[in-house]
C-alpha cells in the first residue's frame, strides 16, 4: 500500500477483529479472506502473535497487503497500548479502507473492543464485525476453559465452528444448538478449514451489547480443583490479571540455523506432554524447509520457502520449557 495522499476524502476505516483460541484457524481464514480480495492496496493487517517470534505474519507475507506485526505480548492487555498507536500510525500513513486484525489466541476482545472506542479511533475507523473461530473439539471440551473462552464466544457477531470434519457427524447438530441456546444472537457457521463464502461473512450485522451471563455448564475450576472466583462471576467488569497468565500458560520459542534430524524432531513432537498443546513455526530438515501447525496432538505440515533455519513458537500449560528445549536441541545434526 503506498502512503495516502493529502488530497484524498476523509472516510472511516472497516475494521474486521479476528478471534479464537490457540489452534483454532484463525491464520487460516485471514489467508481465506485475502484470497477473495483482487486489490489490497487499501486494506493493512495487523497480525498479534504472543512471543517473541513472528510466524503468523510471515505466512500472510505474500498476501499483497500490508502487514503488521505486534509481538511480545497481547493486545488485549500488555500491548494495548501499542495497538491503539499502531491504529493511529496506519491512518496518518495509509489512511486504508480495511484493516483486518488476528487476534492472539489468548486475546480477550472485550479489552480488544475497548481499545477501539477511544473516540480518537473512532474518528477514522469503526469496527464492523468480530468472527470468531472455534476448534469443535473445544466446544466439547469447553467446561475447562473459563471466561477468556466464553468471551470470545460471547463478542462475535459470527462463530465459525471448525475443523467438522474432525467430529463425528453426529455431533454437529448438537453443536450447534448447544451454541444457539447459550448465545442466540449470534449466526454460527460449520467450517472445514474456514471455508466460508464472503456474502455470509461480510454480510450485515446488527450492533451487539454484550450482557455476559452465568452459563450453568461452565465450571472453570483452578488446578488444585478449586473453583477460581474471577470466573464465577462473568458479569463482573473488574480487570483480572492476563488471561494467559491467570492460566499458567506457558510460551517460549527456539531459534536454529542448523540442521534437525527428521526422524529425531517427529518423535520429539509426538512424544510431546499433552499439556504442550501449540507449536508452530518453520522446521529446517537437511534437504527442505518445512512449516509445522502442531494442535493438541495433532501436527500439519507443508512445504515452506525462505530463511533456511528453525523458528518455532510454543505455548503450554504449566510445563518446564527447559527440558523441552534440551530435548529438541538433541535433534540437532552435528557438522563437522
Amino acid at each position: 500500500m503506498s502512503a495516502a495522499t493529502g488530497n484524498q476524502p476523509e472516510h472511516r476505516a472497516d475494521i474486521l477483529l479476528l478471534s479464537g483460541f490457540l489452534g483454532a484457524g484463525k491464520t487460516t481464514l485471514l489467508k481465506r479472506i485475502l484470497a477473495w480480495e483482487t486489490n489490497l492496496s487499501e486494506t493493512v493487517v495487523l497480525v498479534n502473535e504472543f512471543g517473541d517470534i513472528g510466524v503468523d505474519g510471515a505466512l500472510l507475507k505474500d498476501s499483497g497487503s500490508d502487514v503488521i506485526e505486534l509481538a511480545s505480548g497481547c493486545i488485549c492487555c500488555t500491548l494495548s497500548a501499542d495497538l491503539h498507536q499502531s491504529l493511529m500510525r496506519i491512518w496518518a500513513q495509509f489512511k486504508p479502507r480495511r484493516i483486518l486484525i488476528e487476534a492472539s489466541g489468548v486475546a480477550d476482545p472485550k479489552s480488544i473492543i475497548t481499545v477501539l472506542q477511544d473516540p480518537r479511533i473512532g474518528q477514522h475507523m469503526v469496527l464492523k464485525k468480530v468472527i470468531t473461530v472455534l476448534e469443535a473439539d473445544i466446544w466439547g471440551a469447553r467446561d475447562v476453559f473459563g471466561q477468556l473462552f466464553y468471551n470470545q464466544l460471547e463478542m462475535a457477531h459470527l462463530i465459525l465452528l471448525n475443523k467438522i470434519d474432525l467430529m463425528a457427524a453426529e455431533k454437529i447438530p448438537q453443536f450447534l444448538d448447544e451454541i444457539h441456546s447459550v448465545i442466540p444472537d449470534c449466526q454460527v457457521v460449520p467450517t472445514i478449514h474456514c471455508e466460508i463464502d464472503p456474502e455470509t461473512l461480510w454480510a450485515q450485522t446488527k450492533p451487539k451489547m454484550p450482557a455476559l451471563m452465568p452459563i450453568g455448564f461452565f465450571q472453570p475450576a483452578a488446578p488444585d480443583g478449586t473453583l477460581d472466583s474471577h470466573d464465577i462471576h462473568p458479569g463482573s467488569n473488574e480487570h483480572h490479571s492476563h488471561p494467559a497468565k491467570s492460566i499458567n500458560f506457558v510460551m517460549f520459542s527456539f531459534r536454529d540455523s542448523g540442521i534437525l534430524d527428521e526422524a529425531c524432531f517427529k518423535n520429539f513432537i509426538n512424544d510431546l506432554p499433552w499439556e504442550l498443546f501449540r507449536v508452530k513455526g518453520t522446521v529446517r530438515f537437511a534437504d527442505r524447509l518445512e512449516m509445522l501447525n502442531f494442535v493438541g496432538g495433532k501436527s500439519e505440515w507443508f512445504s515452506w520457502e525462505g530463511e533456511a533455519e528453525t523458528r518455532l513458537a510454543f505455548i503450554g500449560w504449566k510445563i518446564n520449557k527447559e527440558e523441552i528445549l534440551e530435548d529438541l536441541k538433541r535433534c540437532r545434526v552435528e557438522t563437522a
